[in-house]
């Protein structure tokens, strides 16, 4: 149920048009400074999560990876996404907190 939470709070995020999905938008969202939170798929590469990791580190975006591409793609409305980057600065510490709290992990 928990999980279900999070997916909401991005699928409001897409429906509010703050939502920048795969891995060219997420990139750009996170070099231009829009981003605010990068979600990455648990089942993505592990070059991509890395390549990934290291830019938002850089850049210092707060990185997660949360669900399967599959998940992501649903929560969205699309078709798989390996990577996604909230825009609005409320909606991504609000979906980093509860996957601080509901998941006991790292964002």
């Amino acid at each position: 149920m928990k999980r279900n939470n999070i997916y909401s709070l991005i699928g409001l995020a897409m429906r509010a048009g703050k939502v920048a999905s795969g891995e060219f938008s997420t990139e750009k969202a996170v070099k231009t400074g829009k981003a605010c939170l990068v979600i990455m798929a648990e089942d993505a590469s592990d070059r991509t999560k890395k390549e990934c990791s290291d830019m938002c580190s850089y850049y210092r975006i707060p990185f997660a990876i949360y669900g399967t591409k599959e998940e992501l793609g649903h929560c969205i409305g699309k078709e798989m996404r390996a990577s996604l980057a909230v825009l609005e600065p409320g909606l991504g510490r609000q979906i980093a907190e509860k996957m601080k709290t509901d998941e006991n992990m790292e964002v």
